[in-house]
C-alpha cells in the first residue's frame, strides 16, 4: 500500500520498540517522518541510524505538555498521526504508572487535537489488555473485556480503554478520521533486555545459560506476533480509507502455552538452561490470550507471515549483538 506522493507522518513513541520499526518502514516507503519520544522507556539508539536521513526528525518531548514552537512549525503539513506513546510492558507501566495514565489521557487528548487541527488521519495504538483476563476466547473486537479497574495493571488497561473512548468521541463529535489498533503480544529486535516481556526475558536468560522463569504452571497461553508483521498491519490500517472509525485486532492467532514457548526458545537458541516455575502469577495475569483477526483479514487483507521459530531466531541474533 505504498503511496506515490510524499506524505508527512508523526509517530509518538517513535523511539520505542514498535515505534522505531514503524519509523524505519515509513521512511523506506518514502514518507517524511517526525518522531517524538520522551525516552522514559524508548531508546534513542533505536533511531540513531535514522538521524542521518533528511526525511527524519526526532524530538525529545513529553506529549502531555504543549508542543515546542519549533516542533509545531515543522508540522505545518501532517497527513498521518500514529499515536504509540505509552509504557507498554508490565515492569515499565508499573514503574511509571502515573505517567502511563497521563500519556493515555492528556497525551491522547493533545494528539487528537493536533490531528483535528492539521486535518490528519489518526491511529491509536491500543492493546489486547483492554480485554483484561478475557471470558471470551478468542477475543473479537466486539468483546467488552473483563478488567480490574483498580488493580496494579489498571494504569495501562484502563488508560488504553480511556484513550479508545476519547478517540471514538473525536470521531462522533468532530468526524475525525481515526481508527484503533488493538495490538496483541509483539516481539522482535529493539526490545529492551530488561523489558519484562516473556520472550525477551526468556531469550536473554537462554543466551546467558540462566534458568528460564515460568510464572505459575506455565499452562497459560499467549499469541506472539513478530514486529515486522505488526508494522505492516498498522500501516495498512492507517492507509486504508474504509477503516475510519474501526477497531481492529492486530496479532498472531497461533496460541502457545508458556511452557511450550520456553522449550522452543531453548531449542532455537541452543541453550542448556533449565526451566524453573514460580508458584505465583503476576496480578490479573490473563489465562488465555488469542486474537480473532477475521476483521483484519477482511478489511486489510492482512495476516502474520513470520513463524514463531523464525522470529525468535531473529530476536536472539539482535540480543547477541547487544
Amino acid at each position: 500500500m505504498q503511496q506515490s506522493k510524499l506524505v508527512s507522518v508523526l509517530v509518538t513513541g517513535g523511539a520505542g520498540f514498535i515505534g522505531s520499526h514503524l519509523c524505519r518502514e515509513l521512511l523506506r516507503r518514502g514518507h517524511r517522518v517526525f518522531c517524538v519520544d520522551n525516552l522514559i522507556t524508548g531508546n534513542r539508539q533505536n533511531v540513531i541510524d535514522l538521524l542521518a536521513n533528511n526525511q527524519f526528525t526526532f524530538f525529545n518531548h513529553d506529549i502531555t505538555k504543549p508542543l515546542p514552537d519549533d516542533f509545531e512549525k515543522s508540522l505545518s503539513s501532517l497527513s498521518y498521526l500514529y499515536h504509540l506513546a505509552s509504557p507498554a510492558s508490565p515492569p515499565a507501566y508499573l514503574k511509571f504508572s502515573v505517567e502511563t495514565l497521563l500519556v493515555n489521557s492528556i497525551g491522547t487528548y493533545n494528539m487528537l487535537e493536533l490531528a483535528r487541527e492539521k486535518n490528519a488521519r489518526f491511529l491509536l495504538a491500543s492493546t489486547s489488555e483492554v480485554y483484561g483476563n478475557p471470558k471470551e476466547h478468542p477475543q473479537k473486537e466486539s468483546y467488552y473485556g473483563h478488567v480490574n479497574p483498580i488493580g496494579l495493571r489498571a494504569c495501562y488497561d484502563e488508560g488504553k480503554r480511556f484513550a479508545e473512548a476519547l478517540s471514538m468521541e473525536y470521531l462522533r463529535k468532530y468526524s475525525l478520521d481515526m481508527r484503533i489498533a488493538r495490538i496483541f503480544n509483539t516481539y522482535g529486535p529493539n526490545m529492551r533486555p530488561d523489558d519484562g516481556r516473556v520472550i525477551s526475558n526468556m531469550i536473554v536468560a537462554a543466551l546467558a545459560n540462566n534458568s528460564l522463569t515460568v510464572y505459575g504452571t506455565g499452562e497459560q497461553t499467549r499469541s506472539f506476533c513478530f514486529v515486522s508483521d505488526l508494522v505492516e498491519g498498522l500501516i495498512r490500517l492507517m492507509e486504508t480509507t474504509r477503516t475510519k472509525g474501526e477497531v481492529v485486532n492486530l496479532g498472531n492467532p497461533q496460541e502457545y502455552k508458556i511452557n511450550r514457548l520456553a522449550r522452543i526458545i531453548l531449542d532455537v537458541v541452543g541453550s542448556n538452561s533449565f526451566i524453573t516455575h514460580t508458584r505465583e502469577r503476576l496480578p490479573d495475569d490473563p489465562d488465555r490470550r488469542k486474537p480473532d483477526i477475521a476483521k483484519a483479514q477482511k478489511l486489510l487483507s492482512w495476516e502474520p507471515t513470520v513463524s514463531l521459530r523464525e522470529g525468535i531466531k531473529r530476536t536472539a541474533e539482535y540480543f547477541k549483538q547487544l
